[in-house]
């Protein structure tokens, strides 16, 4: 029985190994990230903070997508990546078909994705396997934004400017329905920006100094959300399902500069700005007849 289960052991590395192949292929192919997610990268663009001890969790498996120091060894859905793993591999893989009890894996929790502090092998087999869930002990780090196992290189970027973005402003805290989302890369820097000259000219209009949190909450409610309403109402995020509403707004105010600074169009108010480029872009996206297809 038990050289069974040596040989059905290694038979399963073995595919687990071919899968791994496979995925690093694909990956270089697609342009997709083919490794686990690293902790200490993750800590340093997302600023993270913690670990707290949250106890004896059952955690879903596809939601352990990263490492603290052993990335390399695993591909993103945990196949090992070397030959050099199968001996602790497969005697993983022995005790699962003999139904030996393992101790919990450690994993470190950010945002909706687990980083595994020890028992990467248990978490390979697990998965190798089909198991579901697995017995962990968790330890929480606290994060402003939320990090999803699926995340992409450019999306990582986007999220540590997102950091920055509420670190710098305290949006979150100021105004806690306030959740703006961006996939543009430089979009957070430009809102920066966007704050800091409606500061200035704050202070030039009322005659006093204005603190930043006043600024903050006043182009809040006066730039960006009078645009985002606008947004709404024409319901054009229908026709740019990639894009999201702090992406429009980006291009409102993109349009509203280019008609002042080359055409020498007047300022006007955001909402005014956003309803007339908006709706022009909805009728242009909606009237426009599809291409004649040529019979052969």
């Amino acid at each position: 029985m038990s050289d069974y289960i040596s040989e059905q052991a290694r038979a399963d590395f073995q595919r687990a190994r071919f899968r791994a192949f496979l995925n690093q292929v694909w990956g270089t192919l697609s342009g997709r990230r083919s490794t686990l997610l690293s902790y200490d990268e993750i800590k340093e663009k997302l600023h993270v903070g913690g670990p707290i001890y949250r106890g004896l969790k059952t955690i879903r498996v596809e939601q352990i997508a990263g490492s603290l120091n052993r990335y390399h060894e695993f591909d993103s859905v945990f196949l090992p990546a070397s030959d050099t793993l199968a001996d602790r591999w497969q005697s993983v893989n022995r005790a699962f078909y003999q139904e030996i009890s393992l101790p919990p894996v450690v994993l470190y929790k950010v945002g909706e994705v687990y980083f595994v502090v020890d028992g990467h092998h248990r978490v390979s087999v697990a998965r190798q396997q089909g198991q579901i869930y697995i017995e962990a002990e968790v330890r929480e780090c606290a994060t402003r934004v939320n990090l999803t196992p699926d995340i992409k290189a450019e999306d990582l970027e986007i999220l540590g400017n997102k950091v920055n973005f509420l670190e710098r402003t305290s949006i979150d805290s100021l105004i806690p329905e306030a959740n703006i989302k961006l996939t543009i890369p430089d979009g957070f820097d430009r809102m920066l920006e966007h704050i800091a000259v409606h500061h200035y000219f704050m202070g030039l209009d009322w005659k006093r100094d204005i603190s930043e949190e006043e600024a903050i909450k006043h182009w809040y409610e006066t730039v960006y959300m009078p645009i985002i309403h606008v947004i709404r109402e024409t319901e054009i995020l229908k026709d740019f399902p990639d894009k999201t509403e702090g992406d429009l707004y980006l291009w409102v105010l993109d349009h509203q500069h280019y008609l002042e600074q080359e055409e020498g169009q007047p300022l006007q108010p955001p909402q005014e700005a956003a309803r007339l480029f908006l709706q022009e872009d909805v009728k242009k996206k909606r009237t426009r007849k599809p291409r004649a297809v040529k019979k052969k």
